[in-house]
Parts: structure tokens; C-alpha cells; sequence
């Protein structure tokens, strides 16, 4: 396809994204990595005249395009503004939904979609494939009165290799986001497809158009859009913090370390009732990364009728979850087990392996947190590894959940990896 023409264009765009109009936006909060042809000045962008005159030539890039014209009503003006965050309610509406580009408020109990969109902008099709395609959300559990999530979208053979843009969620009263774990889809104009809950950590998902392959080839007819879901949350019912040290070391638990293959790792859940009243039946439960192997028997219970810590018979903490008792206000506990690291996926390099924790009150999850694991895989079947873990934008993922701390008012305590 050599040329990007309106026909294709109305058809296409429509009957991928119902409702993609974005909401004026007065500010603008996108990035990509520079390169050696423009320096300082980031990616060019381009008219849909433009694109139809050759300017973008060989070029594989994508989410460049910043005057659609009258070619593309209903859609991204301006593409580098690609993520936004809109209600579920009003997803599931349709064509009436308008997706906020860069700020949304903050409603208790609402459920809302966040979106990055894809587009491969040369328009010569499957001439001009991106390879290694990925998507990644930096999303915080941090509790402030502003939370904002940033999208990264990731391609070996693109100039730039990297993009990324943000949306704000805002209140007058402090809250935080839970991500609603299995909400990760892909869609495009061949179908829906299941996303891993990696798209929120430092691995990312990887994305394609017939299949996850990491490979879009470009033009209209191959975009697509990334799409999770977050809760948000205004009443604080708990403290939760999760963190990691080598097994058998004497070194303090922290939020990450760095270990090699074969190594155990000790996990630490500590949990905190801030509430006025009594909580029972709080259920801890640890979700394992991959790579991670439960070592059975290691799992330990600490609080004020344990205060040595007792050995719990039941293996539950990494599947269905382990039930801690009842406890006042102000009431702690620590839950701790050792994991083995196993290479059953590696990726020769640099590994980030990212656990998560949460905590069950009255039926319904009060909080989350992570800790990660870094391991270096280096074998013979590894030919070339890079020399240090890879940037990551205008902030490095130093956790499965990073948040924008500078943009997020934090308090005493956090929910999530960013602890004070």
C-alpha cells in the first residue's frame, strides 16, 4: 500500500475505534528517545499529506502523525497525545465516550479504561514492518490526590525505538489505583487479543497484528490499541508493603535485589489495619512471576500472638491465598517465604522479575505492592548481552509498578513500591 487514502482511512479507523475523539488538550506530556538524525528534538512528525507524499520514506516509526486533517474525523489529531483514560461505563457506551488525553478525575469506586494506541505510520504495509513491538504501563499504587499513568510503546527496528505519554487521574481527596488484573487486551482489526498482566511491569506485552509476535506492519489497516483497566480507591483501609532480601543473608529486606539463577529469595508481606475498627478474616496472597518456584513449607506467620514467628502448615500464600486472622486497629502482621529463581523463560540479560502482593478486606482487595527480583542470565547459549540495564524514557521502571513520583503527593505510607 503505497499510499494512506481517505476511503481506506474512514473505513479502517472506524471500524477499529468507536469514540476515539480526545478532549482538548491544553498540555501535552509525551516523549521518545532521540537519535544521532535529530538531536534535541526528538521524532519529526507529519501531515497525512505529507505521508502521502513520501516525506516518511523507509522510515519505520510510529505515533508520529500530528495533522490528520479532515482525512480522520473522530480520531487522534495529534498522535504523540496516544494514551488517555476514559470511565468504563462510557467505553461501553460507544461512539458518545470521549477519551481525556491528559487529565481525568478521580471518582470513588469507578472503574475506568486506560488506552495507548499503535500505529506503525509508514504506509507502505508489510514492506515496512516494526519488529519487537511492545507495550508497557508505569502504574502507580502510590496514594496522593494526583496519580499519574505513564504508556511506553517499544520497537527494535523504529527511529525511535521509544514512546511514551501520559494521563493524570485528579482529586480533591487522596486515592489510589488498583489495576484489575486480566483487564490487559489488544485490539485491532483482526480481533481482541489477551494480554499478559506483564503489560505493567518492566517485561511489558508484547504486540502484533494476527498473533503477539511483536511484528506490525504499517499503515491504518494494521493499527491497534492497548487497553487495561484501574479501579480507583479513596478510602485507605490498610498498609501494605512488600520487599525481598537473598535467603539466609543478614542484609534488610528492600524493595529489590539483585540474585543469579538457583538462588532463594525470602519475601516479606507486612500488614497494617488502618482502620477504627476491627478487620477479620484478611487474606494475604502473593502473586508469583515467572521464573519463580514457591519453596514449599518456608511460609511464616509474624504478629502479636507470634511474636518469634510460627511456621504455617498450609502452602496457600502463592495460590489461593492465606488467611491471617482477625486485628484491631493498628494491628500488624508479617507474612514471609522463600521463592527459587528457575530459568524456565529467561531472556539472555538483564531479567526484572516482578512479584506481586495483595490484601483481602470483607471480600474485597484493599491493597497492592511489589518487589523485584534482577538476575543476569549469561550461559553459553547467550552470544551478546548488553552492558547495563536498558533506559526506560524520562524515568528508569526500577519496579513492576513505578508511579510518577514527582506528580504524585505522597503520604506517611505508600500502597505500592514507592515507600517513603
Amino acid at each position: 500500500m503505497n499510499k494512506i487514502y481517505k476511503s481506506v482511512l474512514s473505513v479502517s479507523a472506524a471500524a477499529l475505534i468507536a469514540g476515539a475523539s480526545l478532549a482538548p488538550a491544553a498540555v501535552f506530556a509525551y516523549g521518545d528517545t532521540t537519535y544521532d538524525y535529530y538531536p534535541n528534538e526528538g521524532r519529526p512528525t507529519y501531515s497525512i499529506g505529507e505521508i502521502n507524499a513520501g516525506d516518511i520514506d523507509e522510515l519505520i516509526t510510529f505515533n508520529s502523525i500530528e495533522d490528520h486533517g479532515d482525512y480522520m474525523q473522530g480520531h487522534i489529531q495529534d498522535e504523540r497525545n496516544f494514551v488517555g483514560a476514559m470511565t468504563k461505563s462510557g467505553y461501553d457506551n460507544g461512539t458518545a465516550s470521549v477519551w481525556n488525553a491528559n487529565e481525568i478525575e478521580a471518582v470513588d469506586g469507578e472503574t475506568y479504561k486506560i488506552r495507548l494506541y499503535v500505529h506503525n505510520n509508514n504506509p507502505l504495509g508489510e514492506e515496512m514492518i516494526a519488529e519487537g513491538v511492545k507495550a508497557t504501563f508505569s502504574l502507580p499504587t502510590t496514594v496522593g490526590k494526583e496519580v499519574t499513568v505513564i504508556g511506553y510503546l517499544d520497537s527494535t527496528n523504529a527511529t525511535p525505538d521509544r514512546y511514551w505519554d501520559e494521563v493524570t487521574f485528579k482529586s480533591d481527596d487522596n486515592f489510589y489505583l488498583e489495576y484489575v488484573e486480566g483487564s490487559a487486551v489488544y485490539k485491532n482489526h483482526v480481533g481482541t487479543f489477551n494480554l499478559s498482566d506483564d503489560l505493567i511491569s518492566e517485561s511489558g506485552a508484547m504486540l502484533g497484528y494476527e498473533q503477539m509476535d511483536g511484528r506490525i506492519p504499517g499503515c491504518y489497516d494494521y493499527e491497534g490499541e492497548v487497553l487495561i483497566e484501574v479501579k480507583v480507591h479513596k478510602s485507605v483501609s490498610v498498609k501494605l508493603a512488600k520487599t525481598v532480601r537473598i535467603k539466609g543473608s543478614d542484609a534488610d529486606f528492600t524493595e529489590s535485589v539483585k540474585a543469579k539463577v538457583g538462588d532463594e529469595v525470602e519475601y516479606q508481606i507486612e500488614f497494617v489495619n488502618l482502620l477504627n475498627e476491627q478487620v477479620d478474616n484478611v487474606m494475604i496472597r502473593d502473586i508469583l512471576s515467572d521464573n519463580m518456584e514457591y519453596v514449599e513449607g518456608s511460609t511464616y506467620l509474624f504478629n502479636s500472638l507470634y511474636t518469634d514467628g510460627v511456621r504455617l502448615a498450609d502452602d496457600t500464600v502463592t495460590t489461593s491465598g492465606l488467611n491471617i486472622g482477625s486485628y484491631a486497629p493498628r494491628g500488624n502482621a508479617l507474612v514471609r517465604f522463600t521463592a527459587k529463581i528457575t530459568n524456565d523463560t529467561l531472556a539472555c540479560g538483564n531479567n526484572q522479575l516482578v512479584n506481586w502482593a495483595n490484601v483481602t478486606v470483607n471480600n474485597e482487595v484493599a491493597g497492592k505492592d511489589d518487589a523485584s527480583v534482577f538476575v543476569v542470565r549469561n550461559d553459553d547459549t547467550c552470544k551478546e548481552l548488553p552492558s547495563r540495564l536498558p533506559e526506560t524514557g524520562p524515568m528508569t521502571i526500577a519496579t513492576g509498578a513505578l508511579g510518577a513520583g514527582a506528580v504524585t503527593t505522597v503520604l506517611g505510607y505508600a500502597i505500592s513500591s514507592r515507600k517513603k
